[in-house]
């Protein structure tokens, strides 16, 4: 009769104890290196927060800066001011950056893609005050009759510096989400005799809506935060609400700024409180680009 078998050992020894332990090291790191990026900004965020929060009421939502010597107003003309420059940019950035999405992805040769992508990639990475240098000689010292603007600040200056900084960030990630639709999709409507614009247009960009729609909002939020180029084309604002784009705004970044350099302690908090404001508007859209994300994989068949 043979022996029994002996006992199968369980635990790891020689190398393969080594692995685990490497293993359990680096999971304890992303770990702590997650939980610290964390802790670091419930830091950033209650820090802006508490030191602002003194500054919120109706009034700094509803009126201008307080005249001179007198204590109170809001900050109603920076937030009217930045939702127009806002939306200017997205005016601006949002068709032309969906086109040039469409273009690379769908229709262009790979040479001329790659060479579009890779200047995309560059434009991206310039420094925001160079934009904004860029569109004062451009927009600001050059007389532009059609939209009655030059030789002065206006929003469509400001509008147009947030729409050259969005544009590569919503071409990008709309060209990342174009490449996920399936191409069975495409396959079939060629079957059915569908053009191919057509098969763009009605197949393609439906199936893809909450990913452009995400790459949109999150170049929003890049955007909403810039202040270089504000300061060279649209940095001298009435302190009244004005929604007039060929008239030069406040916005919040510029007040922030502004209010952060000033002696009266009122200021400091109304720019903390402004700061803050940034900073839930940021969340937000995040939070939405998350969702619509969400949305677009599970349409897409990738929901992990």
């Amino acid at each position: 009769m043979d022996d029994p078998a002996a006992a199968i050992m369980l635990r790891a020894t020689g190398r393969g104890r080594r692995r685990l332990i490497v293993n359990k090291l680096f999971e304890g790191g992303a770990t702590t290196a997650a939980v610290f990026a964390i802790v670091v900004l419930g830091i950033v965020v209650w820090s802006v927060f508490s030191r602002g929060v003194h500054a919120f009421s109706w009034d700094f939502f509803t009126k201008g800066p307080a005249p001179f010597g007198e204590t109170g107003g809001g900050v109603a003309p920076a937030i009217a001011g930045s939702l127009l420059l806002v939306g200017v940019a997205i005016f601006m950035a949002l068709p032309v950056g969906i086109l040039t999405a469409i273009y690379v992805s769908e229709f262009a040769p790979r040479r001329i893609g790659e060479q579009i992508r890779l200047w995309l990639d560059v434009l991206n990475g310039f420094p925001s005050i160079v934009i904004g240098i860029f569109v004062f000689a451009l927009m600001v010292k050059t007389k532009i009759p059609l939209l009655g603007i030059g030789h002065h600040q206006s929003a469509w200056a400001g509008g147009f510096a947030l729409g050259v900084i969005m544009l590569p960030l919503v071409a990008r990630s709309t060209m990342e989400v174009l490449a996920l639709v399936p191409n069975h999709l495409r396959e079939a409507s060629y079957a059915l005799g569908v053009s191919k614009w057509q098969t763009v247009l009605r197949v393609v960009l439906p199936t893809s809506l909450g990913g452009v729609l995400t790459g949109t909002t999150l170049a929003v939020a890049r955007a909403a935060g810039e202040t270089a180029p504000l300061l060279f084309a649209c940095s001298i604002g009435s302190q009244t609400v004005d929604w007039d784009p060929a008239h030069s705004v406040q916005s919040l970044p510029l007040m922030i700024f502004e209010n952060s350099e000033s002696a009266d302690p009122t200021l400091h908090a109304q720019a903390w409180a402004g700061a803050f404001l940034l900073i839930a508007f940021v969340l937000v859209t995040s939070l939405t680009a998350r969702i619509l994300l969400d949305r677009s994989r599970r349409k897409l068949g990738l929901q992990r």
